[in-house]
């Protein structure tokens, strides 16, 4: 088959790229494929890609990776492209998480909504805008742009819009919850079939069956009565018990998209649990992704040292984007969950806003079939985010704040903690503390400045550092458990393990 390249953006993220390229190099066709890594850190993008290049010379390849800090260089001719990137780092996620915290906004994750997921996608589409101009002017001709980067709807649907580049956004979370509804009933994955539509990271299980067997109706008593997901999975069940369907993402996800679950401190704990971050921790996915830089980074030596991974079928992970390619270019057929323009699909959903739903690929293309309507009150709650999306989006292309804090105020948690004049303040903290990643933003910046500076302003909590919230680990205390460190460290799905 005629020879391509890819270019993986954010190639420093070691938990997605060097998993996503083993997907990849396990398709027998893709053996003389080119690659390119690009990364605005060196140092990650050095160790990335010796780790990589080990990889591949292990497996009998001949691939050399192109390594650059030149984003242009590595997109040059491309054909795909994997974004996966995090704007600002940890240092802008910690003031996601930490400013939010003085006004009682208290997140687990903070990277779709709510306060934390706003600000990431200001950031985030302002350097996309820039990538989707590089894509256009260097990259092939018939391009496509796998987006992995949250805000996943936001990014998706900027680019499309207004991006010029032909965006897919792609998320595990479908895959998660599919094993646990499988798990609830004590069945294998693949003896589960779903239809799940939605938007990203509020997609719901709207059809389970097992041979010809309808599950739907059965979900709520199965994870009633399963040990571990009764006492993890209390918000998705409560949700499930009040809405009737399940939803894809983890009970501390979902807790910080809706308004009922995280807005009174003292409840917050009554919802969650802390046998994993992602069940509900407050600053949870914060702490994991800083103790797996930390133990990266420091434990690297060893990382080449160890085995290298295997690229065989059995050995590829449940990332759509591998199969996506090779649906497109060798014509299997593959079926996954994608986050698209929906155009229809879900009819009672926004045709301008993007959807996550059933979609097939072969060598025509990506295909959408029509879901129709969602159930009446999943449809709700999805429309409630896309709004909060769509001002979000036209705030950062157009770095106008009255849509920010209008994004702030209909957003469903800040506008269960906080009163009008609360968000404007938080707004103008956030811009302030974000203002090397904010172009877009200078004269309200400037303003907001102004206004924090010269007061009155209003009291704020600033040593509350929320309802359960976990200390980082130390190097020392992860050397411990180095196979637990690495696995932290090494996924793309830092929550796969939730009991």
């Amino acid at each position: 088959m005629s020879k391509f390249k890819i270019a993986f953006i954010g190639a420093g993220s070691i938990g997605f790229t060097r998993g996503l390229l083993r997907d990849l190099l396990a398709v027998p066709e893709f053996a003389n494929i080119e690659v390119a890594f690009t990364d605005i850190n060196p140092n990650n993008l050095e160790m990335v890609t010796a780790l990589c290049q080990r990889d591949i010379d292990e497996n009998g390849l001949s691939i050399r990776i192109q390594a650059t800090t030149d984003r242009r260089a590595a997109l040059q001719d491309a054909k795909y492209v994997i974004c996966t990137i995090r704007v600002g780092g940890l240092e802008a996620f910690a003031t996601d998480v930490d400013i939010p915290l003085k006004y009682g906004v208290d997140q687990c994750v903070g990277d779709t909504l709510s306060a934390g997921g706003i600000m990431y996608g200001q950031r985030g589409i302002a350097e996309m805008m820039n990538i989707c101009r590089d894509i256009r002017e260097v990259a092939a001709s018939d391009v496509l742009l796998l987006n992995y980067a949250n805000p996943m709807a936001m990014l998706t649907w900027a680019c499309n819009k207004y991006g010029g580049v032909r965006t897919i956004g792609l998320c595990h979370g479908v895959q998660g919850g599919h094993k646990q509804i499988a798990d609830a009933f004590g069945l294998q994955q693949s003896e589960v079939d779903i239809i799940c539509a939605g938007i990203n990271h509020q997609t719901w299980y709207i059809q389970v069956e097992h041979k010809g067997e309808d599950l739907t109706g059965k979900i709520l008593e199965a994870f009633e009565n399963h040990e571990d997901f009764s006492r993890t999975e209390k918000v998705r069940i409560d949700m499930l018990r009040r809405f009737g369907y399940y939803s894809t993402e983890s009970n501390g996800h979902l807790s910080e998209y809706v308004p009922w679950y995280r807005k009174r401190p003292e409840e917050i704990n009554d919802w969650i649990d802390l046998g994993s971050w992602i069940n509900g921790e407050t600053g949870g996915y914060l702490r994991v992704c800083t103790e797996g830089r930390n133990w990266f980074e420091t434990d690297f030596p060893n990382w080449m040292k160890d085995p290298a991974m295997e690229f065989k079928a059995e050995k590829r992970g449940n990332e759509h984007g591998s199969y996506i390619i090779e649906g497109l270019e060798t014509g299997r057929v593959y079926r996954g969950h994608f986050n698209v323009e929906n155009k229809g699909v879900i009819s009672n959903l926004p045709n301008d806003a993007i959807i996550e739903a059933p979609g097939y690929v072969d060598r025509n293309g990506i295909s959408m079939p029509l879901v129709g309507d969602l159930p009446l009150g999943p449809a709700a709650v999805c429309n409630v985010s896309i709004s909060v999306q769509r001002l979000a989006v036209e705030a950062a292309i157009h770095g106008d704040d009255k849509l920010l804090r209008q994004a702030f105020m209909m957003d469903p948690l800040v506008g269960a903690v906080c009163n009008p004049k609360e968000i404007w303040q938080l707004v103008d903290e956030m811009l302030v503390a974000q203002e090397q990643w904010l172009p877009q933003y200078g004269e309200a910046i400037a303003a907001a400045k102004e206004r924090l500076e010269t007061g009155p302003l209003l009291p704020t909590r600033s040593d509350y550092k929320g309802a359960a919230r976990l200390k980082v680990k130390t190097v020392e205390e992860m050397q411990q458990d180095r196979e637990a460190a690495n696995k932290n460290a090494g996924e793309s799905d830092k929550g796969q393990e939730r009991v």
